[in-house]
């Protein structure tokens, strides 16, 4: 286990949007819901787990951006390339943008098969298909 993300904590400016859009994708990946309380929620896959809180209204006069210092994105694995259109679909009917859509699914290079697109609070995320066809 050494060395293996142990968990990755999110502030977010809107704990129920960010439930909402988070709730449904971690799940369609495997993670479980973990942990839940007043103002955060956690969902778990294996060993990890990732924890979304609300940010205090003092700190959310500056928003998050990608391109700051911090974090840029995170990247999911998929099951297949299948799945990768299988939840670009369903980001699509749940109104959510997709991004480079000029290069998608391969913006991300010709072999690197992927969909991208921003959560609530305009985190990058990225879902990729496995390397082998």
């Amino acid at each position: 286990m050494k060395g293996l993300l142990h968990h990755v904590e999110m502030n977010v400016s809107n704990l129920e949007k960010t439930i909402a859009f988070w709730g449904w994708l971690l799940e369609e990946l495997g993670y479980q819901p973990y942990q839940s309380w007043e103002k955060g929620k956690s969902w778990k896959l294996g060993d990890t787990y990732i924890v979304f809180v609300q940010t205090e209204d003092r700190f959310l006069d500056v928003p998050y951006h990608r391109s700051r210092v911090g974090l840029n994105h995170l990247a999911f694995h998929a099951d297949s390339k299948q799945h990768v259109d299988e939840i670009t679909n369903q980001l699509k009917q749940n109104g959510v943008s997709i991004l480079y859509q000029d290069r998608h699914p391969y913006a991300g290079g010709e072999s690197h098969y992927a969909v991208y697109f921003e959560d609530p609070d305009r985190i990058k995320v990225e879902i990729v298909a496995p390397d082998h066809p």
